[in-house]
């Protein structure tokens, strides 16, 4: 090695030091980013830019965004900067905007930012995750098995697991125990879901420690490492391709994949005809053609139905997958704050309760698909939940046709990160006046008509909207 000044320590300190000012120089560049554009964005930190909390784990994503979302807002204008790390992202403020962006501009933003990596990840390879022609497809393929009618024929699905649930809460007021209302409901969400997703009566209703439950958990109990992963699956997901780092764990990835290629090997070695969402995907599988009330066989007989349009078993399984992280999480917490909430207000516990009773003895004390669907006021309560407790606070875009802004002159380029603060925007007392009260007259159709489409996006909007919304 050369030595410059006489002396190798003073040498590897110069190094050193001159490493570490071209990158100090390198993030001062890139947090110029928004400036040298005329955007307004908050001050970053090197090297976190604006994420520092959100890294430290400090604050939730949602929470981050929606920081984000009131600074910029209360500037007056109608988009903003934001950077994770050296990343620039952008945020639309303005209504109008959004809406542009999710709906009548969706050409250039279709895809998700999410990392997709089905060949060493190959759940990943969801309906959520895929990007570009692969959604495309993909999309055509299972929009005939998310309709109201397949809905209503795995009803009775629902009303088993409602009789185990029921069954439970009985026991603990029996037993004068306190209920756990986030674990029961947790429970209660995985036995309908490995139901009606996996074909598998786990029971963890009656039993909390079954493996499924087990494994669900810990899908959701993430360590911090996990959570950082996660986070950067979000917000730099090629990252986590290039390094080669997996978002599931091994045991978690070959868990549910097993399940799946044993569910679709039993039902199609013995003919197993079930009104499930596995069903609908074995038949996707077989390229048999999806009836709207009708369950159909698992193969098709007509051998000249040949359109290209089956699903491979690791795409099954991926779907199956985002089925359960989809619907678990989502409707547990969901429920979980709805019921907290009408708990702390219990004027409004009785409105839904009342409406309850009514449609149910008009039923006959049964629960059926036709009498839920008339629970307006239920409905307007699980919509407020839904606004101020979004179960997906942000949602992400990646820009992939070049788009102007419209009325300015600023130009989000192919690749550029779009991130919409759902729980900012739904929880802006301009749109929704003293956001921290729990009104479910907020969703009254008189209050809907009056207030902007895109304040109330808890499944997104557009094409590329949550596909169960269409059967919510």
């Amino acid at each position: 090695m050369a030595i410059l000044s006489g002396n190798i320590y003073v040498d590897i300190l110069a190094i050193a030091v001159s490493i570490f000012a071209v990158i100090v120089a390198l993030f001062k560049w890139q947090f110029g980013f928004w400036e040298r554009r005329n955007v307004y964005a908050p001050k970053p930190t090197i090297p976190f830019g604006n994420a520092k909390d959100l890294l430290l784990q400090k604050v939730t994503m949602g929470v981050d965004f929606k920081n984000a979302y009131d600074t910029i807002k209360h500037r007056g204008n109608k988009f903003g900067g934001y950077y994770f790390l050296g990343k620039p992202i952008f945020i639309p403020v303005d209504l109008d905007l959004v809406k542009a962006m999710l709906t009548k501009d969706f050409m250039h933003f279709t895809n998700h930012t999410f990392v997709v990596d089905e060949r060493n990840d190959p759940l990943t390879g969801h309906l959520f995750n895929l990007k570009d022609s692969k959604w495309k497809n993909l999309r055509s393929k299972l929009t005939p098995t998310f309709t109201s009618g397949k809905m209503k024929m795995m009803f009775q699905t629902l009303v088993d697991c409602s009789d185990n649930l029921v069954t439970l809460v009985d026991k603990y007021i029996e037993e004068r125990q306190p209920v756990d209302v986030k674990d029961v409901s947790a429970r209660f969400a995985t036995d309908i879901i490995s139901s009606c997703a996996f074909g598998i009566e786990c029971n963890s209703l009656k039993n909390p420690n079954c493996e499924f439950r087990q494994y669900g958990r810990r899908l959701f109990d993430i360590t911090i490492w996990e959570g950082l992963v996660r986070l950067i699956a979000f917000i730099a997901p090629n990252l986590l391709v290039q390094l080669k780092i997996k978002i599931l764990s091994k045991e978690l990835s070959d868990f549910f994949m097993n399940i799946v290629k044993e569910t679709v090997n039993y039902r199609e070695t013995n003919n197993i005809i079930r009104n499930d969402f596995m069903h609908l995907l074995i038949q996707l599988k077989n390229n048999v053609k999806i009836e709207e009330n009708d369950i159909g066989d698992l193969k098709d007989t007509n051998t000249n139905n040949n359109n290209a349009l089956s699903l491979t078993m690791n795409e099954l399984a991926a779907q199956a997958f985002v089925f359960f992280i989809g619907g678990f999480e989502t409707s547990s917490t969901t429920a979980t704050f709805c019921l907290y909430e009408l708990a702390e207000n219990p004027n409004l516990q009785d409105q839904a309760r009342d409406e309850i009773n009514t449609i149910l003895e008009k039923y006959d004390g049964k629960l059926t698909y036709d009498g839920v669907m008339k629970l307006v006021y239920l409905e307007k309560c699980i919509n407020e939940t839904l606004r101020k407790y979004p179960p997906l606070p942000v949602h992400t875009r990646e820009c992939t046709e070049t788009y102007k802004v419209p009325g300015t002159n600023l130009v989000i380029n192919k690749g550029q990160f779009v991130f919409i603060p759902v729980m900012g925007i739904q929880n802006d007392p301009d749109y929704y006046p003293d956001p921290d009260k729990f009104d479910p007259e907020r969703f009254s159709e008189e209050m809907k008509a009056e207030r902007h489409s895109a304040a109330w996006t808890p499944f997104g909007d557009g094409p590329r909207a949550c596909i169960g919304s269409y059967i919510y």
